[in-house]
Protein backbone atom coordinates (compact mmCIF):
# COMPACT_ATOMS: atom_id res chain seq x y z
CA UNK A 1 0.00 0.00 0.00
CA UNK A 2 1.35 3.58 -0.82
CA UNK A 3 1.97 5.84 2.27
CA UNK A 4 -0.26 8.63 2.85
CA UNK A 5 1.06 11.72 0.96
CA UNK A 6 3.24 14.16 3.43
CA UNK A 7 1.95 17.52 4.43
CA UNK A 8 4.39 18.61 1.75
CA UNK A 9 2.88 16.97 -1.30
CA UNK A 10 -0.18 18.31 -0.18
CA UNK A 11 1.08 21.71 0.07
CA UNK A 12 3.03 20.77 -3.30
CA UNK A 13 -0.26 19.85 -5.06
CA UNK A 14 -2.31 23.09 -3.53
CA UNK A 15 0.70 25.36 -4.86
CA UNK A 16 -0.33 23.77 -8.30
CA UNK A 17 -4.32 23.43 -8.16
CA UNK A 18 -4.24 27.50 -7.11
CA UNK A 19 -1.85 28.59 -9.98
CA UNK A 20 -3.68 25.99 -12.42
CA UNK A 21 -6.56 27.98 -11.45
CA UNK A 22 -5.93 31.68 -11.73
CA UNK A 23 -3.72 30.28 -15.07
CA UNK A 24 -6.74 29.48 -16.95
CA UNK A 25 -9.42 32.03 -15.35
CA UNK A 26 -6.99 34.93 -14.99
CA UNK A 27 -7.59 37.86 -11.97
CA UNK A 28 -9.23 36.03 -9.10
CA UNK A 29 -10.61 36.83 -5.42
CA UNK A 30 -9.25 34.83 -2.78
CA UNK A 31 -12.84 34.78 -1.78
CA UNK A 32 -13.48 32.75 -5.14
CA UNK A 33 -10.41 30.81 -4.33
CA UNK A 34 -11.64 29.47 -1.53
CA UNK A 35 -14.82 28.36 -2.65
CA UNK A 36 -13.67 26.91 -5.72
CA UNK A 37 -10.44 25.36 -4.18
CA UNK A 38 -12.49 23.99 -1.31
CA UNK A 39 -9.40 25.61 0.99
CA UNK A 40 -10.17 27.63 3.92
CA UNK A 41 -8.91 31.46 4.29
CA UNK A 42 -5.77 30.88 6.08
CA UNK A 43 -4.57 28.29 3.73
CA UNK A 44 -5.01 30.43 0.59
CA UNK A 45 -3.46 33.06 2.05
CA UNK A 46 -0.17 30.99 3.03
CA UNK A 47 -0.60 29.45 -0.57
CA UNK A 48 -0.61 32.97 -2.84
CA UNK A 49 2.39 34.40 -0.39
CA UNK A 50 4.38 31.36 -1.57
CA UNK A 51 3.63 31.91 -4.70
CA UNK A 52 3.69 35.64 -4.67
CA UNK A 53 7.58 35.16 -3.05
CA UNK A 54 8.37 32.46 -6.08
CA UNK A 55 7.76 35.41 -8.77
CA UNK A 56 4.46 33.22 -9.81
CA UNK A 57 1.91 35.98 -9.22
CA UNK A 58 0.74 39.21 -7.79
CA UNK A 59 -1.93 39.92 -5.27
CA UNK A 60 -3.15 43.28 -4.24
CA UNK A 61 -6.55 44.94 -3.76
CA UNK A 62 -8.80 46.06 -6.35
CA UNK A 63 -12.52 45.71 -7.16
CA UNK A 64 -12.97 42.89 -9.94
CA UNK A 65 -16.67 43.80 -11.85
CA UNK A 66 -18.71 41.39 -10.24
CA UNK A 67 -21.96 43.28 -10.75
CA UNK A 68 -22.63 43.76 -6.98
CA UNK A 69 -21.39 46.96 -4.33
CA UNK A 70 -18.55 46.32 -2.16
CA UNK A 71 -15.70 46.40 -0.70
CA UNK A 72 -12.38 45.94 -2.99
CA UNK A 73 -11.00 42.79 -2.32
CA UNK A 74 -7.65 40.48 -2.58
CA UNK A 75 -7.03 39.68 -5.84
CA UNK A 76 -4.35 37.35 -7.21
CA UNK A 77 -3.33 37.40 -10.72
CA UNK A 78 -0.93 35.53 -12.74
CA UNK A 79 2.71 36.93 -13.18
CA UNK A 80 1.64 37.22 -17.11
CA UNK A 81 4.55 39.84 -17.30
CA UNK A 82 7.15 37.82 -16.32
CA UNK A 83 6.97 34.26 -16.35
CA UNK A 84 6.78 33.16 -19.96
CA UNK A 85 7.03 30.43 -22.88
CA UNK A 86 8.19 30.65 -26.10
CA UNK A 87 5.06 28.96 -28.68
CA UNK A 88 6.18 28.03 -32.30
CA UNK A 89 3.79 26.72 -34.86
CA UNK A 90 4.41 24.89 -38.25
CA UNK A 91 1.79 25.11 -40.55
CA UNK A 92 0.70 24.39 -43.78
CA UNK A 93 1.44 27.65 -45.68
CA UNK A 94 2.87 29.54 -42.57
CA UNK A 95 4.67 29.89 -39.59
CA UNK A 96 4.56 31.62 -36.17
CA UNK A 97 6.13 32.60 -33.12
CA UNK A 98 5.34 33.85 -29.74
CA UNK A 99 6.05 35.02 -26.30
CA UNK A 100 3.38 33.83 -24.54
CA UNK A 101 2.67 34.95 -20.74
CA UNK A 102 1.48 32.93 -17.67
CA UNK A 103 -2.23 32.79 -18.19
CA UNK A 104 -2.13 32.54 -21.79
CA UNK A 105 -1.56 36.17 -22.71
CA UNK A 106 0.11 36.99 -25.67
CA UNK A 107 3.14 39.42 -24.60
CA UNK A 108 4.63 39.25 -28.36
CA UNK A 109 4.82 37.87 -31.76
CA UNK A 110 6.08 37.01 -35.08
CA UNK A 111 5.21 35.34 -38.62
CA UNK A 112 6.07 34.35 -41.92
CA UNK A 113 4.83 32.82 -45.10
CA UNK A 114 5.97 29.10 -45.83
CA UNK A 115 5.94 27.94 -49.07
CA UNK A 116 4.75 24.66 -49.61
CA UNK A 117 8.08 22.26 -49.95
CA UNK A 118 9.88 24.11 -48.21
CA UNK A 119 12.41 21.85 -45.46
CA UNK A 120 12.94 21.69 -42.38
CA UNK A 121 16.45 23.53 -42.34
CA UNK A 122 14.38 26.91 -44.27
CA UNK A 123 11.37 26.40 -41.88
CA UNK A 124 13.55 26.03 -38.47
CA UNK A 125 16.23 29.49 -39.47
CA UNK A 126 13.06 31.98 -39.16
CA UNK A 127 11.14 30.39 -36.45
CA UNK A 128 15.10 30.83 -34.37
CA UNK A 129 15.22 34.23 -35.59
CA UNK A 130 12.00 35.00 -33.96
CA UNK A 131 13.29 33.92 -31.05
CA UNK A 132 16.20 35.87 -30.96
CA UNK A 133 14.62 38.94 -31.91
CA UNK A 134 11.58 38.54 -29.09
CA UNK A 135 14.25 37.57 -26.32
CA UNK A 136 15.73 40.97 -27.17
CA UNK A 137 12.65 42.99 -25.75
CA UNK A 138 12.02 40.44 -22.29
CA UNK A 139 12.76 42.63 -19.11
CA UNK A 140 15.67 41.52 -17.36
CA UNK A 141 14.19 39.79 -14.42
CA UNK A 142 11.52 37.17 -16.59
CA UNK A 143 11.48 33.81 -16.12
CA UNK A 144 11.52 31.42 -19.24
CA UNK A 145 9.72 28.23 -18.87
CA UNK A 146 10.34 26.16 -21.94
CA UNK A 147 8.92 26.29 -25.48
CA UNK A 148 5.99 23.88 -27.41
CA UNK A 149 6.26 23.93 -30.88
CA UNK A 150 2.60 22.59 -32.46
CA UNK A 151 2.97 21.36 -35.88
CA UNK A 152 0.48 20.06 -38.68
CA UNK A 153 1.90 16.12 -38.57
CA UNK A 154 2.25 12.77 -36.70
CA UNK A 155 4.63 13.65 -33.32
CA UNK A 156 5.86 10.33 -31.61
CA UNK A 157 5.19 11.55 -27.94
CA UNK A 158 8.47 9.78 -26.69
CA UNK A 159 10.67 12.19 -28.02
CA UNK A 160 8.74 14.76 -30.41
CA UNK A 161 10.09 13.31 -33.67
CA UNK A 162 7.56 14.17 -36.58
CA UNK A 163 7.34 10.86 -38.04
CA UNK A 164 5.19 12.12 -40.71
CA UNK A 165 3.64 15.08 -41.79
CA UNK A 166 2.24 14.61 -45.41
CA UNK A 167 0.46 18.37 -46.29
CA UNK A 168 4.14 19.23 -45.45
CA UNK A 169 6.30 16.97 -47.02
CA UNK A 170 8.41 15.83 -43.96
CA UNK A 171 9.57 12.43 -42.49
CA UNK A 172 11.10 11.55 -39.79
CA UNK A 173 12.12 14.78 -38.97
CA UNK A 174 13.64 15.91 -35.33
CA UNK A 175 12.29 19.28 -35.89
CA UNK A 176 12.19 20.16 -31.88
CA UNK A 177 15.92 19.17 -31.70
CA UNK A 178 17.18 21.42 -34.49
CA UNK A 179 15.53 24.40 -33.36
CA UNK A 180 17.26 23.86 -29.81
CA UNK A 181 20.08 23.85 -31.95
CA UNK A 182 19.39 27.00 -33.84
CA UNK A 183 17.72 28.69 -30.63
CA UNK A 184 20.58 27.97 -27.39
CA UNK A 185 18.86 28.02 -23.99
CA UNK A 186 15.03 28.34 -23.23
CA UNK A 187 14.64 25.23 -21.43
CA UNK A 188 13.05 22.16 -22.26
CA UNK A 189 11.53 21.63 -25.95
CA UNK A 190 7.90 20.14 -26.49
CA UNK A 191 6.25 19.25 -29.70
CA UNK A 192 2.98 18.03 -30.68
CA UNK A 193 0.60 18.07 -33.34
CA UNK A 194 -1.53 21.43 -34.14
CA UNK A 195 -4.91 19.48 -33.63
CA UNK A 196 -4.29 18.17 -29.80
CA UNK A 197 -2.71 21.40 -28.73
CA UNK A 198 -5.93 23.21 -29.68
CA UNK A 199 -8.24 21.02 -28.41
CA UNK A 200 -6.65 20.97 -25.12
CA UNK A 201 -6.90 25.27 -24.97
CA UNK A 202 -10.47 25.12 -26.56
CA UNK A 203 -11.78 22.69 -23.50
CA UNK A 204 -9.94 24.69 -20.61
CA UNK A 205 -10.20 28.07 -21.87
CA UNK A 206 -12.21 28.40 -25.03
CA UNK A 207 -15.65 27.29 -26.94
CA UNK A 208 -15.53 23.84 -25.16
CA UNK A 209 -14.93 25.23 -21.59
CA UNK A 210 -16.97 23.20 -19.00
CA UNK A 211 -17.18 20.51 -21.34
CA UNK A 212 -15.13 17.44 -20.68
CA UNK A 213 -15.92 15.17 -23.72
CA UNK A 214 -14.89 17.23 -27.12
CA UNK A 215 -14.16 16.78 -30.68
CA UNK A 216 -11.61 19.94 -32.04
CA UNK A 217 -11.16 19.13 -36.43
CA UNK A 218 -8.09 20.86 -37.85
CA UNK A 219 -8.22 21.44 -41.44
CA UNK A 220 -6.17 22.96 -44.06
CA UNK A 221 -5.03 20.63 -47.07
CA UNK A 222 -5.18 17.71 -44.58
CA UNK A 223 -7.48 17.05 -41.84
CA UNK A 224 -6.45 15.89 -38.14
CA UNK A 225 -8.59 16.24 -34.99
CA UNK A 226 -7.73 16.52 -31.17
CA UNK A 227 -9.92 14.43 -28.76
CA UNK A 228 -10.89 15.08 -25.45
CA UNK A 229 -12.53 12.24 -23.71
CA UNK A 230 -13.41 12.81 -19.95
CA UNK A 231 -11.03 15.48 -19.85
CA UNK A 232 -8.39 13.89 -21.10
CA UNK A 233 -6.68 14.12 -24.18
CA UNK A 234 -6.55 10.99 -26.35
CA UNK A 235 -3.65 10.66 -28.23
CA UNK A 236 -3.06 7.10 -28.33
CA UNK A 237 0.14 4.64 -27.93
CA UNK A 238 2.96 6.78 -29.72
CA UNK A 239 0.80 10.16 -29.78
CA UNK A 240 -0.34 9.24 -33.45
CA UNK A 241 -4.15 9.19 -32.08
CA UNK A 242 -6.22 11.60 -34.07
CA UNK A 243 -5.80 11.21 -37.82
CA UNK A 244 -9.10 11.48 -38.67
CA UNK A 245 -8.51 12.92 -42.25
CA UNK A 246 -6.97 9.06 -43.04
CA UNK A 247 -10.46 7.60 -42.16
CA UNK A 248 -11.21 5.94 -45.51
CA UNK A 249 -15.07 6.90 -46.45
CA UNK A 250 -15.11 7.07 -50.09
CA UNK A 251 -12.71 3.39 -51.08
CA UNK A 252 -13.25 5.02 -54.80
CA UNK A 253 -12.36 7.74 -54.11
CA UNK A 254 -9.54 10.49 -55.06
CA UNK A 255 -5.92 9.26 -53.97
CA UNK A 256 -4.56 10.63 -50.86
CA UNK A 257 -1.40 11.71 -49.87
CA UNK A 258 -0.52 9.13 -47.28
CA UNK A 259 -1.09 6.34 -50.05
CA UNK A 260 -4.28 5.23 -49.77
CA UNK A 261 -7.37 5.95 -51.48
CA UNK A 262 -10.74 7.88 -50.66
CA UNK A 263 -9.32 9.35 -47.02
CA UNK A 264 -11.86 11.48 -46.00
CA UNK A 265 -9.75 14.80 -46.42
CA UNK A 266 -9.44 14.17 -50.31
CA UNK A 267 -13.22 15.09 -49.87
CA UNK A 268 -13.09 17.82 -47.06
CA UNK A 269 -9.82 19.12 -47.19
CA UNK A 270 -8.21 22.14 -49.24
CA UNK A 271 -7.57 20.57 -52.56
CA UNK A 272 -11.54 18.79 -52.89
CA UNK A 273 -13.11 22.30 -52.07
CA UNK A 274 -10.71 24.44 -55.02
CA UNK A 275 -11.16 21.47 -57.40
CA UNK A 276 -15.06 21.36 -57.27
CA UNK A 277 -15.14 25.16 -57.10
CA UNK A 278 -13.47 25.70 -60.50
CA UNK A 279 -10.21 26.74 -58.86
CA UNK A 280 -7.67 23.65 -59.01
CA UNK A 281 -5.15 25.85 -59.89
CA UNK A 282 -4.53 27.73 -56.99
CA UNK A 283 -3.79 26.30 -53.53
CA UNK A 284 -3.82 28.06 -50.10
CA UNK A 285 -6.52 29.56 -47.27
CA UNK A 286 -6.90 32.71 -48.94
CA UNK A 287 -8.20 30.77 -52.13
CA UNK A 288 -9.78 28.58 -49.80
CA UNK A 289 -11.69 32.04 -48.39
CA UNK A 290 -12.16 33.42 -52.11
CA UNK A 291 -14.99 30.53 -52.21
CA UNK A 292 -16.45 30.66 -49.37
CA UNK A 293 -17.11 33.87 -49.73
CA UNK A 294 -18.15 34.00 -53.44
CA UNK A 295 -20.57 31.02 -52.41
CA UNK A 296 -21.88 33.64 -49.48
CA UNK A 297 -22.25 36.18 -52.60
CA UNK A 298 -24.20 33.57 -54.57
CA UNK A 299 -22.10 32.25 -56.72
CA UNK A 300 -23.62 28.90 -57.85
CA UNK A 301 -20.42 26.72 -58.37
CA UNK A 302 -18.96 27.63 -55.42
CA UNK A 303 -22.01 27.19 -53.20
CA UNK A 304 -22.42 23.73 -55.18
CA UNK A 305 -18.17 23.20 -53.78
CA UNK A 306 -18.83 24.54 -50.14
CA UNK A 307 -22.37 22.03 -49.90
CA UNK A 308 -20.60 18.79 -51.27
CA UNK A 309 -17.81 19.52 -48.65
CA UNK A 310 -20.58 19.75 -46.33
CA UNK A 311 -21.76 16.61 -46.79
CA UNK A 312 -18.73 14.72 -46.59
CA UNK A 313 -17.63 16.77 -43.37
CA UNK A 314 -21.55 16.18 -41.99
CA UNK A 315 -20.81 12.26 -43.15
CA UNK A 316 -17.81 11.84 -41.00
CA UNK A 317 -18.46 13.90 -37.80
CA UNK A 318 -21.98 11.64 -37.44
CA UNK A 319 -18.98 8.66 -37.13
CA UNK A 320 -17.04 10.11 -34.93
CA UNK A 321 -19.86 11.27 -33.11
CA UNK A 322 -21.13 7.54 -32.76
CA UNK A 323 -17.46 6.20 -31.76
CA UNK A 324 -16.46 9.42 -29.21
CA UNK A 325 -20.12 10.56 -28.03
CA UNK A 326 -19.06 14.06 -27.63
CA UNK A 327 -20.71 17.08 -26.36
CA UNK A 328 -19.08 19.41 -28.52
CA UNK A 329 -17.21 19.52 -31.72
CA UNK A 330 -15.32 22.24 -32.88
CA UNK A 331 -14.43 23.50 -36.92
CA UNK A 332 -10.52 25.13 -37.00
CA UNK A 333 -8.78 25.94 -39.42
CA UNK A 334 -10.12 26.18 -42.94
CA UNK A 335 -12.81 24.24 -41.64
CA UNK A 336 -14.20 26.82 -39.54
CA UNK A 337 -15.07 29.19 -42.70
CA UNK A 338 -16.46 26.03 -44.57
CA UNK A 339 -18.83 25.09 -41.50
CA UNK A 340 -20.09 28.62 -41.41
CA UNK A 341 -21.65 28.30 -44.90
CA UNK A 342 -22.41 24.57 -45.04
CA UNK A 343 -23.90 24.54 -41.86
CA UNK A 344 -26.99 23.55 -43.23
CA UNK A 345 -25.87 20.41 -44.40
CA UNK A 346 -23.21 19.43 -42.04
CA UNK A 347 -26.20 19.60 -39.33
CA UNK A 348 -28.26 17.15 -41.75
CA UNK A 349 -25.95 14.48 -42.58
CA UNK A 350 -24.76 14.02 -39.24
CA UNK A 351 -28.23 13.65 -37.93
CA UNK A 352 -28.64 11.11 -41.18
CA UNK A 353 -25.55 9.48 -39.71
CA UNK A 354 -25.10 9.41 -36.24
CA UNK A 355 -26.91 7.38 -33.71
CA UNK A 356 -29.96 9.64 -31.77
CA UNK A 357 -28.38 9.04 -28.11
CA UNK A 358 -25.26 10.10 -29.12
CA UNK A 359 -25.98 13.71 -31.36
CA UNK A 360 -28.97 14.69 -28.66
CA UNK A 361 -26.80 17.11 -27.09
CA UNK A 362 -24.23 17.66 -29.14
CA UNK A 363 -22.82 21.06 -29.96
CA UNK A 364 -21.43 22.51 -33.06
CA UNK A 365 -18.83 25.43 -32.88
CA UNK A 366 -15.80 27.78 -34.09
CA UNK A 367 -12.68 28.50 -32.15
CA UNK A 368 -13.73 30.99 -29.50
CA UNK A 369 -9.83 31.39 -29.68
CA UNK A 370 -9.31 31.03 -33.66
CA UNK A 371 -6.16 30.98 -35.15
CA UNK A 372 -4.11 31.74 -31.52
CA UNK A 373 -5.51 28.33 -30.54
CA UNK A 374 -2.60 26.62 -31.66
CA UNK A 375 0.02 29.22 -30.42
CA UNK A 376 -1.80 29.53 -26.87
CA UNK A 377 -2.09 25.60 -26.59
CA UNK A 378 1.86 24.76 -27.79
CA UNK A 379 2.64 27.15 -24.97
CA UNK A 380 0.27 25.28 -22.74
CA UNK A 381 3.15 22.14 -23.97
CA UNK A 382 5.87 24.06 -21.32
CA UNK A 383 4.17 25.41 -18.60
CA UNK A 384 2.75 21.83 -17.86
CA UNK A 385 5.55 21.20 -15.16
CA UNK A 386 5.30 24.61 -13.63
CA UNK A 387 1.89 24.22 -13.08
CA UNK A 388 2.44 20.71 -12.20
CA UNK A 389 4.92 21.69 -8.82
CA UNK A 390 5.16 25.35 -9.22
CA UNK A 391 8.33 25.36 -6.62
CA UNK A 392 9.46 22.06 -8.01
Amino acid sequence: MRAAPTQEEVRRHNLGTLLRYVHIHGATSRAELTTRLGLNRSTIGALTADLTAAGLVIEKKEALRTGRAGRPSLVVRPESSRVYAYSLTIEVDSLHAARIGLGGRILDRREAPRPRGMQVGDAVQPLANFVHEMRADVPPDSRCVGAGLAIAGMVRRADGMVRLAPTIGWVDEPVGDALVEEIGDVGPMFVANIADVSAMVEHTRGAAAGRDNVIYLYGDVGVGAGIIVGGQRITGHGGYGGEVGHMVVNPDGQPCSCGSRGCWETEIGEYPLLRLAGRGDRSGREAVLAVVDAAMRGDWVAQQAVRQVGEWLGLGVGNLVNIFNPEAVIFGGTLRDVYLVAAAQIRSRLNEVALPACRDEIRLRTPELGRDAALIGAAELAFERLLADPLG
